[in-house]
């Protein structure tokens, strides 16, 4: 094979056509030698940055996944808790829409099964209790209803029959009580809550217990079907788990429904304070929890329980105002294991729980007890209900409307009277939309009265009587004529001031005996001696002085006087200056350079509390504030330091 290499030619030592030497190519290409410059340092600060960035997108994620999970929890613990039974369902039927930044009222029922009771015997509902939540007057009111008392129990479907209010719940369930105390007090429920006791245990229990102060000793050991439950406390301020809490609250062995529900709405003020207190999430799940098993809610306009309604009442109750719960009673109520009380009494609670007097502590702490001049009452400027009188026409063409409207006047206190002549109690025409008050020019003061009376129709309008309604007045100061806005209820109306008069103290000089006894205690703060108590007191029999710790570290002593009545008020005192029960006093005075807080129930002054050398010194009221306000101050301005010798 011929090769058209010359030879030596592609050598270096080879020449080519110029004689000249060939070499590679690459002998005459220019080469730059070059290295990749280092990657930088990674500073410290650099590196703690990228970590935070890190660490801030770790705990963004998780708490996304938190929240998620915490929505999850809540809707799905929400929906637990909605109407869920047939009878709740059945009941919630019957209640009234709560309408948007108006006063909502709830109806709370709570029922005992026992467990050695079979699945088809009826539950008794031992406590039936009304609250009332005014976003107006921030404020919210208390009503229990004694569970023996006699009134006129409805069942729909089955009639009605005079019997205890707890018969209801056992005859016809939730929607006989709901129907029951609709007729009782005319009001409209736009909740009902029924909880069970075993979860009342539970709900304690998972709060840790709650802050209860004990007025004297509790005690019974003869429990078993035919006797009352068994029970053993001490007096004292304490914490209670929910065994012992269900116990005080039930209590009714030796006084009367009356005590029983002012120890229930004591518990549930106590409730509060322990919620404010000692609040937190690691708990929160299993308190829900306990919710969940033993509570269903109904809602009025067989709607369903929503999270932001339970959020809304939850941030109301907790911003609620120092003093802002306020407690309305029936009076004058007599029996025992049958209790009755008059329509006026019924009337008159169910005042100060519609429209509670949020003046009345002001006003109390005013007039008497702090050695100040009361002011002078102005002459009203309109006349009462008693002296006011009003006839009622019908102006919307519904049958009975008028009878209804007249009824309800007439539980309020007006004196409602009838047209002349047997003439019916019907307006000339029947399209009347709104409420009409008319008043009569001729009477003074009645055109005040008119506007009263068109605050409790919802804001009726107020005329001058025409001369075409004059022959159906039948001279009453006021003719109403009822229209389509009328819808068989009442507004609550003003709130009726019921601060008490003055009066001078009634006192005594403290036993001997009562020094004796605290000189014996060994306390690690300064002890106090009344110089003065109530005029009608001794000492209690059974548990005169009790030394005791609250916790691991506070101490206390307490002092026990029994009145002549059968009720109970002490004397407390404590190195813990925070207790729960503290936080929520309406007022505070200084006086002689001491510091004296002032617990007020509506106008009853129910606790003074000194602050003096790092304690605390309570006077307490009975439970049914029995002791008068300037008794009661002037037992704590009396308060002297023990002598040391």
């Amino acid at each position: 094979m011929r090769t058209t290499l010359k030879r030596a030619v592609g050598r270096g030592g080879a020449v080519n056509g110029n004689d000249r030497a060939v070499l590679p190519p690459a002998a005459h290409t220019p080469v730059a030698v070059y290295r990749l410059p280092d990657p930088p340092k990674r500073t410290g600060w650099k590196l703690a940055r990228r970590f935070i960035g890190w660490f801030v997108l770790g705990v963004a994620i998780l708490a996304v996944g938190l929240l998620g999970g915490a929505y999850l929890y809540f809707h799905e613990s929400v929906a637990q808790i909605r109407a869920h039974t047939v009878d709740v369902k059945t009941a919630q039927k019957r209640l009234a829409i709560a309408l948007p930044g108006q006063a909502a009222i709830v109806l709370v029922i709570g029922y005992d099964h026992r467990a050695d009771e079979g699945d088809g015997s009826p539950s008794r509902s031992d406590t039936l209790m009304l609250l009332r939540a005014d976003p107006e007057t921030r404020s919210i009111s208390m009503l229990s209803l004694p569970r023996d008392l006699v009134v006129n129990v409805v069942c729909p479907g089955r009639g009605r029959t005079r019997q205890k209010i707890n018969y209801a719940y056992a005859w016809c369930g939730s929607k006989g009580t709901v129907e029951t105390v609709k007729e009782l007090t005319g009001l409209p429920i736009n909740y009902l809550v029924t909880v069970n006791f075993r979860g009342f245990k539970q709900v304690v229990n998972r709060l840790g217990g709650v802050w209860i102060d004990i007025d004297h000793r509790y005690y019974n050991n003869q429990g078993g079907p035919n006797g009352y439950a068994k029970i053993n406390l001490v007096p004292g301020y304490q914490r209670l788990t929910g065994g012992a809490a269900l116990d005080y609250v039930r209590f009714r062995h030796t006084d009367s429904d009356l005590f029983r529900v002012a120890r229930q709405q004591q518990f549930v003020k106590a409730v509060r304070y322990q919620l404010k207190h000692k609040f937190n999430l690691t708990t929160l799940p299993s308190i829900v929890n306990a919710l969940t098993r033993n509570v269903e809610v109904g809602v009025g306009g067989s709607g369903e329980l929503s999270g932001s309604t339970i959020l809304s009442y939850a941030r109301f109750i907790y911003q609620l105002p120092a003093g802002g719960f306020y407690q309305a009673k029936i009076d004058a109520v007599n029996g025992f294991s049958e209790v009755r009380a008059s329509s006026s009494s019924i009337q008159s609670a169910l005042q100060q729980f519609s429209s509670p007097d949020t003046g009345a502590a002001a006003a109390a702490a005013t007039a008497g007890g702090l050695d100040e001049k009361p002011k002078k009452a102005k002459a009203p400027t309109v006349p009462t209900a008693g002296e006011t009188t009003l006839t009622v026409l019908n102006g919307n063409g519904i049958a009975g409307s008028a009878s209804n409207a007249s009824y309800l006047l007439g539980q309020r206190g007006y004196k409602v009277v009838v047209p002349a002549s047997g003439k019916p109690a019907n307006a000339p025409t029947w399209n009347y939309f709104r409420t009409k008050i008319y008043f009569d020019g001729g009477q003074s003061r009645s055109q005040a009265a008119a506007s009263a009376v068109a605050n409790l129709f919802g804001g009726a309008d107020v005329e001058k009587l025409p001369a075409s309604l004059a022959g159906l007045s039948s001279g009453a100061m006021l003719t109403v004529v009822v229209g389509q806005t009328f819808h068989n209820t009442l507004a609550a109306g003003a709130p009726v001031r019921r601060t008490p008069q003055r009066q001078a103290p009634t006192l005594r000089t403290t036993p001997s005996d009562v020094e004796v006894r605290l000189r014996e205690v060994k306390p690690t703060f300064r002890l106090m001696t009344p110089t003065v108590i109530d005029a009608n007191s001794v000492s209690s029999g059974s548990t005169p002085l009790r030394a005791y710790a609250l916790d691991a570290k506070h101490r206390a002593v307490r002092l026990v006087f029994r009145q002549g009545s059968g009720q109970y008020w002490g004397i407390q005192m404590t190195d813990w200056t925070k207790a729960p029960i503290l936080s929520d006093r309406s007022f505070r005075r200084v006086l002689g350079g001491r510091i004296y807080d002032l617990y007020y129930n509506g106008s009853r002054l129910h606790m003074v509390v000194l602050r003096w050398g790092g304690a605390t010194y309570w006077v307490v009221n009975t439970l049914l504030d029995n002791i008068s306000n300037e008794t009661m101050f002037e037992i704590a301005k009396g308060l002297r330091p023990l002598s040391r010798s």
